[in-house]
């Protein structure tokens, strides 16, 4: 029969375990799945999209262009060479040379090979890409501000937890110190009063390991709307366990923003300066009309074609090109400014934490001795208790102050790791 209560216990273990499997998490699987769910991490590949349909068209440049076009003119006055010949002595002539129309009528295709254009095109597709580059970068810098909301609700669900932890442990203590006393009491040891301050206690942890509960839920519900991540209560969130190193380089997405930013305005004095640079290019013209291209002596409808080559240079500009670059160039020196302060507004964040780490590893070295202290002071205290010394509430006041401690210590650890973890951030490392 026992056997089969434990086959039975045992069955039912791993179903709800098939059922409810548990994950552990880390804070690295947040980061990237919060980034991947944002309704920005599809911006990237839009960009991309962008820049190679820009370029494409870019290229087509070179192509020759073809233009459609009809005319109708009417002039009102034109040569009539039978009138000039009027005065030859041959008889006929001036009759038979007839006055040029006053009508022209045309329909023309106009092909145009650029054969050689300063450059333009290439600078033109450089400035596009590195246009994407800054789009692109962009969008990273806006995501990678959600890690600071995903450190928030990552690191509170660990401080609940080490709470919780805390809280069952210690009425568990409560449990097993009401089941002593009330042994006691049937030995009229003690006073019933006794056991009232230990229930009242008990239920005093019963309802704050509720409200741990209802917060936990609440956070989680927000982690997994974040992140995409189903965390189930029952998920175990890691520790991050990062290194102590607190001389690392800047890598934030911001300063590599302004150093492409930077880029950007170079590609675009660079193209600017194509302007002034001689552009050759050839053309034809196949056309339809009356009178036939400049025929004007042949009046009726002909086919023709015209073909030539040209050459464009802008060789004054009233300065306009030699203006647009220097405002570029102070634009490259704004935007180098404000890297520049960023960089030390990072700085000081990271002395700030540095500090901050500093300090928690400093106490996390005094809280392992207090709670050591405590247990013996607790340990004391139920003694000095059982002998009659001081009051139950007093030995709970010891009681409380041994897991105070013991919470205090675990919650220091944890904010520890949260500093470290914020410092990686403002840095711009990875964290893995």
């Amino acid at each position: 029969m026992i056997q089969r209560i434990c086959l039975t216990v045992i069955v039912s273990f791993i179903l709800i375990l098939k059922g409810y499997p548990q994950k552990i998490i880390t804070l690295y699987d947040c980061y990237d799945a919060a980034m991947k769910k944002s309704s920005l991490a599809g911006e990237q590949e839009l960009h991309t999209s962008i820049w190679q349909i820009k370029d494409k068209n870019l290229s087509k440049n070179w192509l020759p262009s073809l233009d459609a076009g009809a005319s109708f003119i009417y002039n009102s006055e034109v040569i009539d060479l039978g009138e000039k010949f009027s005065t030859v002595p041959i008889p006929g002539l001036a009759d038979a040379i007839k006055p040029l129309p006053h009508e022209q009528y045309r329909i023309t295709v106009d092909i145009t090979q650029t054969i050689y254009d300063g450059g333009a095109t290439k600078a033109a597709r450089e400035l596009e890409n590195t246009n994407r580059k800054v789009n692109e970068k962009q969008t990273e810098t806006d995501l990678y501000k959600l890690r600071s909301q995903v450190n928030n609700y990552y690191f509170s669900i660990l401080m609940l937890d080490r709470q919780k932890e805390s809280f069952e442990g210690f009425r568990e203590v409560i449990e097993k110190r009401i089941a002593s006393m009330e042994s006691a009491l049937k030995n009229e040891i003690i006073v019933p009063s006794d056991i009232d301050i230990m229930k009242a206690e008990k239920i005093k942890i019963e309802q704050q390991l509720k409200e741990i509960e209802i917060k936990k839920t609440a956070l989680l519900k927000i982690l997994s709307d974040l992140t995409g991540i189903a965390v189930e209560p029952a998920d175990q969130l890691a520790v991050p366990e990062l290194p102590g190193e607190t001389d690392i380089e800047l890598m934030r997405p911001e300063l590599q923003y302004f150093d492409i930013r930077k880029e950007q305005l170079q590609a675009g004095i660079k193209t600017i300066a194509t302007r002034r640079m001689p552009k050759a290019y050839g053309f034809a013209t196949l056309g339809y009309g009356n009178p036939p291209g400049n025929n004007f002596l042949k009046d009726e409808f002909a086919p023709y074609y015209i073909i030539g080559a040209g050459i464009k240079w802008n060789i004054f500009d009233w300065s306009r090109v030699k203006n647009e670059k220097e405002i570029l160039t102070l634009e490259q020196n704004i935007i180098e400014k404000r890297k520049t302060d960023l960089e030390e507004n990072l700085r000081r964040m990271l002395e700030a934490k540095k500090a901050e780490i500093l300090s928690l590893e400093s106490l996390l070295e005094s809280d392992r001795e207090l709670i050591e202290l405590r247990k013996k002071i607790s340990s004391a205290a139920i003694s000095r208790y059982e002998n009659g010394v001081i009051t139950a509430a007093e030995m709970l006041g010891e009681l409380n102050a041994e897991r105070q401690a013991a919470v205090t210590y675990e919650l220091h650890k944890v904010s520890l790791a949260m500093a470290k973890a914020e410092y990686f951030n403002i840095s711009g490392q990875e964290i893995k």
